[in-house]
């Protein structure tokens, strides 16, 4: 018999609902307004978004609702993690940056990572939006979404917050740091 490797057992779903509960709660200003049930409702409709929220916890994004979709229906998630999440630092920003690289290698690339995961590098925006929520990466900077123009000339975007101010940069794409990571956005 084979088995889904994007599936969550019943165990491992009742306790990510709970933690995402948990952090719901803990966290009303990021998503006014809002009532859990519904989101609930949402995610138990679509296992495979359960799945990509498991990935995005057990990477350190501390995923949270930040946002409703009044057209759509969707809720929207970041990872809320204080700093950019752990287990996604040390990549360059694409595959064709972690193809250009000669020598050494990071272990791979944020927007591969990314897609893996099953959600998409917070853009410029989204991420400006993610800050005025509360302080975050005043320790880690985090890898943005790039503008294609932008990236053909070989540079990558990334945000951080220094001295109470946030900081949009760049940076060689291939370029990598263990203090810089992803942030991700998923629709739900």
């Amino acid at each position: 018999m084979k088995i889904n490797k994007k599936e969550l057992s019943p165990k491992q779903r009742d306790g990510l609902l709970a933690a995402l509960k948990a952090r719901f709660d803990a966290n009303k200003a990021r998503h006014k307004g809002l009532g859990w049930a519904k989101v609930q409702a949402r995610l138990e409709a679509g296992p495979d978004k359960l799945w990509t929220l498991a990935e995005m916890e057990r990477t350190g994004g501390e995923p949270d609702v930040v946002g409703h979709d009044k057209k759509s229906g969707e809720y929207i998630f970041f990872d809320c993690s204080e700093q950019t999440p752990a287990g996604r630092v040390s990549l360059c920003y694409d595959d064709e940056a972690l193809t250009s690289r000669k020598e050494h290698k990071p272990k791979g690339s944020a927007v591969g990572m990314a897609a893996a995961m099953g959600i998409e590098l917070l853009t410029e925006e989204q991420y400006l939006d993610l800050q005025k929520l509360g302080e975050f990466d005043a320790k880690r900077s985090s890898w943005l979404k790039t503008p294609p123009d932008f990236r053909q000339q070989g540079g990558a975007l990334w945000g951080g917050r220094s001295y109470g101010r946030v900081f949009i940069g760049c940076n060689g794409a291939e370029s990598y740091y263990g203090a810089r990571g992803f942030r991700g956005a998923l629709r739900v």
